[in-house]
């Protein structure tokens, strides 16, 4: 006769909850960094930068050193990353509107909500969207949103810029480090994480400001870099004169001030001094957030993606800012850290903002929404040789579009001109090769990439919005006289 063995309730209870614990989801830790470009140590692309945290965070991960953003300016590169859209899909190319007034956007299902529906908790803190009242407009974008007491700032501005904005400064921080916003966005993160359940899994976005103007750090930050040491980034004094006059117009008249203003000032050093002290600041509040994932024992259960919204030119270009189809304003930091990632990888085929969506998707066993147009990471993740099929694609303005492969910056603006740069010949885009026919082919080729839907601005478009309709170029709501002089 066979025997019948029984388990005792309480060690079945045991065993259940351990293969519970197994199939838990990972959780999710989304850093967005404001306007930091590919200045970061472990990217080499500034030989005095400090960031150890970032460093770090790329050491245990995989670092993709060749992400570019899908637009060069907030609102529509952070739209984009949300929604899982291209600019030139939604429409959304300015500052205004935010994507739930358009009727045709009102209702996607964007990247917090995905993982709300699948069970997360999502938490937000800090700059994710571009503005301050998108969660009161009736839609839950995420389950808690993080309320911090305003950062303090100067009453003074040190830096009289030609065209104002107050947010056009850079100088030492007067107060402490804990008075300033990114400070406050952290502890904000920390203490969550210090409080975090363990039953469900989490999706947690942390946003932080810097290094978006106005630069401010205290002075053991500027210290980090001695004005006199300080390495200013290759740069010509006439790096417009091959490049079309259409690509002014794409940053026509802007708070942001140009190359000239800074050396007529004396104010190259200093700019470029103050964004990396603003850069070691915020690296060491990213350093903060993760300090508290590893001292809760949440960093072996937790993806880790660190980005940029885009990036940023001081004195590059002839200008400073962003609102550029070249790689000083589209490449970014893009780092995945985690569970089953694989540590200390660089990953130089293209990435896109855009694919962080279906690529944590995928990583958090997730279905992959059908309106997504990004591409999931993870062939690249698991072997950082796996094939890509297109190249990275930015878009800045209505049909102004530029593709960047892992030899080839391509440009294409709305009145046809191009640019074309062989980035590893000239990484710092110097020459223009687009007038040169034997690269003919190569302009045919990437010409064939460019996206084929091209959305006119949506409904309540404003603030850095370019339109070219018959030949004429608008700017804001102004036609643009062609012979008109480049605003200094």
């Amino acid at each position: 006769m066979r025997r019948l063995y029984t388990i005792p309730l309480t060690l079945f209870c045991f065993l259940l909850s351990g293969l519970i614990a197994q199939a838990k989801s990972p959780n999710v830790l989304f850093i967005a960094i404001d306007d930091l470009n590919d200045w970061v140590g472990v990217m080499e692309s500034h030989p005095q930068v400090k960031t150890p945290n970032i460093d770090a965070l790329a050491e245990r991960g995989t670092l993709f050193t060749n992400a570019h953003c899908q637009a060069s300016v907030c609102n529509p590169s952070r739209t984009s990353v949300m929604t899982g859209l291209r600019p030139s899909s939604t429409g959304v190319y300015g500052l205004a509107p935010w994507f739930r007034t358009v009727d045709e956007l009102k209702d996607l299902v964007t990247l917090p909500q995905h993982f709300s529906k699948a069970g997360y908790k999502t938490y937000t803190v800090g700059k994710i969207y571009h503005g301050r009242d998108w969660n009161s407009m009736g839609v839950t974008e995420f389950d808690v949103v993080g309320q911090t007491e305003p950062g303090l700032s100067p009453k003074q501005k040190r830096v009289a810029t030609p065209r104002g904005g107050r947010g056009m400064d850079w100088a030492v921080y007067p107060y402490e480090d804990s008075d300033h916003k990114d400070w406050k966005t952290a502890s904000w993160a920390v203490e969550q994480l210090d409080e975090m359940p363990t039953d469900d899994p989490f999706f947690m976005a942390v946003g932080f400001a810097l290094p978006h103007v106005p630069l401010f750090a205290t002075k053991k930050w500027f210290d980090l870099y001695p004005e006199d040491e300080v390495v200013l980034p290759r740069m010509l004094l006439d790096d417009r004169s091959d490049t079309p006059r259409f690509s002014w117009y794409l940053h026509w008249k802007l708070p942001e001030p140009r190359q000239k203003f800074l050396l007529q000032a004396g104010e190259q050093i200093k700019i470029v001094q103050a964004y990396l002290a603003s850069v070691s600041f915020m690296d060491s509040q990213v350093g903060r957030v993760l300090e508290a994932l590893k001292r809760n024992d949440l960093e072996d259960d937790t993806i880790v993606v660190l980005w940029s919204d885009h990036g940023y030119h001081l004195g590059e270009k002839e200008i400073t800012g962003k609102n550029t189809l070249w790689d000083r304003s589209t490449r970014v930091p893009l780092v995945f850290a985690g569970p089953e990632v694989n540590s200390g990888q660089r990953v130089q085929r293209p990435a896109e903002l855009l694919d962080m969506y279906p690529t944590l998707s995928e990583m958090c066993g997730l279905d992959i929404p059908d309106h997504l147009e990004g591409l999931s990471l993870v062939p690249q993740l698991n072997n950082p040789n796996a094939p890509r099929t297109r190249p990275a694609i930015t878009t800045h303005n209505h049909d102004n579009h530029g593709l960047r492969t892992e030899k080839w910056r391509y440009n294409q603006y709305a009145d046809g001109s191009e640019e074309l740069y062989d980035m590893m010949a000239d990484p710092d885009e110097f020459t223009n090769l687009a007038g040169q026919a034997q690269y003919a082919a190569v302009k045919d080729q990437l010409r064939s990439l460019l996206p084929t839907v091209n959305r006119k601005p949506v409904l309540g478009s404003a603030k850095r919005v370019l339109v070219y309709e018959n030949g004429i170029a608008n700017w804001e709501g102004e036609d643009i006289d062609p012979n008109e002089p480049i605003p200094e």
